[in-house]
């Protein structure tokens, strides 16, 4: 057990020292305007060589910085979640393949050491999805791998797409958008990152995915897996602006968010709605970089990382102290039982709800002035100002369900504030949370630029929050009354609460009926038809002939004596006849 609590002590440590001195660089680089390509060659036989290529930028530096800081973290607070599993130690072991394979990723400006931290991810989060080994950990591990495979296939074919060029360093060819084949590559890599960062049709996994351990979710939610779709576009920005990938983009992300929206505010699992509030941040960063303002993405990738993380810590604490019970319906007046992880809930909520500053508000403001001011459709506009109001609305109706009122759990429990060791890591992002965004801020956007709006527009932001977290509060205050009035609606209440029948068209039709298709023609065809005249006929053959030639060879002289006279009788009626 001292092992393994030192195996969680260095590695914070570690992690968390690397973490400062990244994020030093990183402001280095961004004041210098610096950019470093480093080849490294690892083998050279003759005339060949393997190169591994490494790109150090501002955007680099500062993300790889972000997610140390919030891994090293998630590793202080997993020792006590943690505590009583017997192989703690291969947990932490995984979590840092983990993390590895994310910075493989982003420092990778080549397309086969960005699939060898891609494929690494996927890998690393099945064998984590499994971690508690049941049937619906197996098959939420199953979605989440099948999922990710249709997005390293279209990777791999990106690479070989990329064999007309001469190399697989992409950016040097990111100028060349016009081009044809960079068209293709363009759209390959945006099916890759919709399918890690659970666009429609690929957003059933990420729900399911919550059936990892909380430390991983608040990992794999703020810093890592899901974001790896959103940097790699964020990198490829130039291919998917001006053309048809940009508007299909532009259209896809806008639904996902609208969906996932709608799906929290009819959820009553405390993990999955902050999955689904996930999905529908990675929808705002999808939308806004496929507009153009790829900094912006990249500016709310790193606030939403530090609320998030936190708001998943915070519900692992309370699930904890819950007896491992996720129902939002059987809490309540949890501001009197653990008054530190409600303030850090609150706070994190209201930051993802873009309360005036904190981390979130700097980024989707700014976002959505700039959607104002961009030129854009009805409905795109729609749908991003529509479910930013969603967003407070699914906060305010998780706030209202689980800290006000009386407690709904039983009359003898144990909720306190007593974890010591999971407050401390999430005090210090509580305070990332609060400062981290007005910080960002005035890194990346030194030069301040106005934006100048109608007083319409310029308000719409504001009231849009203040009219969704009424709606919330209303929703929730009769919560009876609309729970029955929803079963009057059952199908639309279906429809909407159950992220449009994704998970079910997943699991059946996308991955059921195309597994059990491969099974009947491998049974028929690679195991039956084949072999019956392929490899089987040729040994069946192989094994007669060599059995008789054995039987000749292993008898005495009447055997070749009869065998004399046979052929005799035979030669005699030919020459007869």
């Amino acid at each position: 057990m001292m092992w393994s609590f030192s195996i969680c002590l260095l590695s914070f440590i570690f992690l968390f020292l690397l973490s400062l001195v990244l994020c030093l660089l990183g402001c280095y680089f961004l004041m210098l305007d610096l950019v470093y390509f480093v080849e490294w060659e690892l083998i050279s036989l003759h005339s060949s060589s393997i190169v591994m290529t490494i790109l150090l930028d501002w955007m680099s530096l500062l993300f790889m910085s972000f997610v140390l800081c919030i891994s090293s973290l998630v590793i202080y607070y997993s020792d006590e979640y943690m505590l009583g599993d017997v192989s703690l130690n291969r947990f932490i072991i995984l979590v840092l393949m983990f993390v590895l394979s994310m910075m493989f990723l982003i420092i990778s400006p080549n397309l086969i050491s960005i699939l060898l931290g891609w494929d690494g991810l996927g890998l690393v989060s099945y064998c984590l999805v499994i971690y508690y080994q049941n049937v619906k950990s197996y098959n939420a591990g199953m979605l989440t791998a099948l999922s990710n495979r249709i997005g390293d296939v279209a990777l791999l074919m990106a690479i070989a797409w990329m064999l007309n060029f001469g190399s697989w360093n992409y950016i040097y060819y990111l100028e060349l958008s016009n081009c044809f084949e960079m068209k293709i590559v363009g759209g390959l890599v945006l099916l890759a990152a919709m399918t890690k960062s659970a666009q429609i049709p690929f957003s059933s996994w990420l729900p399911a995915a919550m059936a990892a351990p909380t430390p991983v979710s608040a990992l794999v939610h703020s810093s890592t897996l899901v974001t790896a779709g959103v940097y790699l576009l964020i990198r490829f920005n130039s291919l998917i602006l001006g053309n048809i990938w940009g508007d299909f983009l532009l259209l896809i992300s806008g639904l996902t968010m609208f969906m996932a929206g709608i799906g929290a505010n009819f959820e009553f699992d405390l993990k999955k709605i902050i999955a689904l509030s996930t999905l529908s941040q990675l929808g705002l960063m999808m939308s806004i970089l496929s507009v153009g303002f790829y900094k912006l993405a990249f500016f709310h990738l790193l606030t939403h990382a530090l609320f998030k993380a936190l708001l998943f810590m915070c519900a692992g604490a309370i699930i904890h102290n819950m007896s491992n019970s996720q129902d939002i319906r059987g809490m309540g007046a949890m501001c009197n039982q653990m008054p530190l992880t409600s303030a850090c809930l609150n706070v994190s909520n209201l930051a993802l709800c873009g309360m005036p500053f904190l981390a979130g508000f700097y980024s989707k403001d700014l976002i959505l002035e700039m959607v104002s001011l961009s030129y854009m459709n009805c409905f795109s506009f729609f749908l991003f100002f529509f479910s930013t109001g969603l967003t407070v609305s699914y906060s305010l109706r998780l706030g209202y369900y689980s800290m006000t009122g009386d407690l709904n759990n039983t009359s003898l429990h144990s909720l306190s504030d007593e974890g010591w060791i999971m407050l401390s890591g999430m005090l210090v992002l509580m305070l990332l949370a609060v400062m981290g965004g007005s910080m960002l801020s005035w890194m990346i956007f030194c030069t301040p630029e106005v934006i100048s709006l109608p007083q319409v527009l310029s308000m719409l932001t504001l009231s849009v929050c203040l009219i969704g977290g009424w709606v919330g509060y209303e929703v929730s205050k009769f919560s009876l009354s609309y729970d029955l009035y929803s079963l009057k609606l059952y199908l639309m209440t279906s429809f909407l609460g159950s992220m449009w029948f994704m998970p079910m068209i997943s699991t059946c039709g996308v991955n059921y009926y195309p597994l059990m298709m491969g099974n009947l023609i491998s049974s028929v065809y690679d195991q039956g038809w084949s072999e019956e005249f392929g490899g089987q006929v040729i040994y069946s053959t192989s094994v007669n002939y060599s059995l008789m030639n054995q039987f000749w060879q292993n008898n005495d002289l009447s055997t070749y004596l009869i065998s004399f006279i046979v052929w005799m009788f035979i030669l005699m009626v030919l020459i007869l006849f």
